[in-house]
């Protein structure tokens, strides 16, 4: 993925539009080798659950460069900042045990569907946020689910990697919007 810098805001849809596609891919690609792990918690299976929140800075920094001249972008720093802690807790949390990876997991949800729902209503003139709206309400839910998941007696991460794909659903149909309102 590539950072596309941008001095226009009509040139901000079409970026968000190739980002969105790149988090869609990633999205599916990252649910199956999630889901192929199960629920091991060992060396290849917790770098996956930290990558998750660190490809999500990722693209946070190139929705910022491309979106800085068509408005506030203060919502995605706080997502790369929250997404950089929860990069770092996901770590540590996988040496605790599966409970703790998912209650991690769940306040990172929670709080950056927060975010993701506040900067998709702040865009939702531009077209194509409806999706994004709905992701970030569906992901505050989620992540509560996923806390309560941590005391259940046979927790696993198969539900992540499901929480993922819908993530990825999300972008694929904004993507989808978004090319339809600028083309």
């Amino acid at each position: 993925m590539t950072a596309v810098a941008s001095s226009t805001g009509t040139e901000t849809a079409p970026a968000l539009r190739r980002l969105y596609f790149a988090r869609f891919g990633f999205a599916v690609v990252w649910a199956v080798l999630l889901f192929v792990t199960g629920s091991d918690l060992g060396p290849f299976g917790i770098a996956l659950l930290v990558l998750y929140p660190l490809f999500d800075v990722a693209a946070a920094v190139v929705d910022a460069r491309s979106s800085r001249a068509a408005g506030p972008i203060r919502g995605l720093y706080v997502n790369i900042a929250i997404s950089l802690l929860a990069a770092v807790g996901l770590a540590v949390a996988g040496a605790s045990g599966l409970p703790a990876v998912l209650r991690v997991w769940g306040a990172w949800a929670i709080v950056s569907g927060l975010v993701q729902l506040f900067v998709a209503v702040s865009r939702r003139r531009m077209g194509g946020q409806w999706p994004m709206i709905l992701s970030g309400s569906i992901s505050v839910l989620a992540g509560s689910s996923f806390i309560v998941m941590a005391s259940a007696p046979n927790p696993t991460l198969s539900n992540l990697a499901g929480y993922a794909a819908i993530g990825g659903i999300f972008f694929l149909v904004s993507a989808l919007r978004l090319g339809r309102s600028t083309g």
